[in-house]
C-alpha cells in the first residue's frame, strides 16, 4: 500500500514522501496517528499542488533575503567606545547594540539571528554573521574605534 507522509517518520521517510508500506501498518498506525494519508490520485494531485506553492514561496523569500543581504553587507556599523591603552574596551559591543545601529539605518532584524558568540571587547574591525531566511547568511561589518577623550 502506498501512503503520503504528513510527518517525518523515523526509518520511513520525510514529509511529503510517497512510500510503500504494509496495509496493516498504514491502517493501524500511520493513518490513525495522522502521520500519513492514502496515496490516491486526489491526494497525490493535492501534494503536488502544495509542493509547487511552497517552491514559489521559497523562491520569493530567497529573493527578498538576497536583497536584504546586499543592503546589510553594503553597510558598516561604526562604534565609538572608550578604550584602554592596550585596545580593550571599557564595556563591550553586544547584539543589542548592533541591532540598534541597523535599525537606525532602516534595517529591521531580530537580534537572535545574529551569530555573535560573545560580545566584542576590543578595538578593530569584525565580521558578524547574520542568519537570514532560506539559509542565507549575511556578514555585518562592525568597526570599533577609540572615542576621542
Amino acid at each position: 500500500m502506498e501512503v503520503i507522509l504528513k510527518e517525518a517518520v523515523e526509518g520511513l521517510g520525510n514529509i511529503g514522501d510517497i512510500v510503500k508500506v504494509k496495509p496493516g501498518y498504514a491502517r493501524n498506525y500511520l493513518v490513525p496517528k495522522g502521520l500519513a494519508t492514502e496515496a490516491n490520485s486526489r491526494n497525490v494531485r493535492e501534494l503536488e499542488h502544495q509542493k509547487r506553492m511552497l517552491e514559489r514561496k521559497l523562491q520569493k523569500v530567497s529573493q527578498d533575503s538576497q536583497a536584504l543581504k546586499a543592503r546589510i553587507e553594503a553597510l558598516t556599523c561604526t562604534f565609538e567606545q572608550r578604550a584602554g591603552e592596550d585596545g580593550k574596551l571599557f564595556g563591550s559591543i553586544t547584539g543589542i547594540d548592533i541591532e540598534k545601529k541597523l535599525a537606525a539605518a532602516g534595517i529591521e532584524i531580530d537580534r537572535k539571528k545574529l551569530q555573535l558568540a560573545e560580545p566584542i571587547k576590543n578595538l578593530g574591525e569584525f565580521a558578524v554573521p547574520l542568519r537570514l531566511n532560506a539559509g542565507i547568511v549575511a556578514q555585518i561589518k562592525v568597526q570599533v574605534n577609540a572615542a576621542a577623550e
